[in-house]
């Protein structure tokens, strides 16, 4: 069975080089988690804290090849956005940045 819920978190999407702001940093380090945590939760397009319209946005960017958004809070209430690039010429995701949304 843990094969099985293995399988389940592939990623979406192509994330690209991953980086954080001094800013994301800080949040999560002040509430102990791992950028990891957020991004598993990225890739697979959970909602968070983004409203229904954002949310069904992402489901098109994974299909036509536009930003991925996810924002989602720490455990210390800290919103945190993560940005997947709009892939390139050809279909590639260069970037994905984890940032508090003051830093955008």
């Amino acid at each position: 069975m843990t094969s099985q819920n293995s399988k389940t978190t592939s990623p979406k999407f192509e994330l690209g080089t991953v980086v954080a702001t001094p800013g994301a940093l800080e949040a999560l380090e002040a509430s102990s988690q791992s950028p990891n945590e957020f991004l598993k939760r990225h890739f697979q397009l959970e909602q968070g804290e983004l409203c229904n319209e954002d949310h069904e946005l992402n489901g098109d960017a994974v299909k036509d090849g536009s930003r991925i958004l996810s924002a989602f809070k720490t455990s210390k209430g800290v919103k945190i956005w993560i940005i997947t690039e709009a892939e390139d010429g050809n279909g590639h995701r260069s970037a994905t940045t984890l940032l508090l949304p003051e830093e955008y």
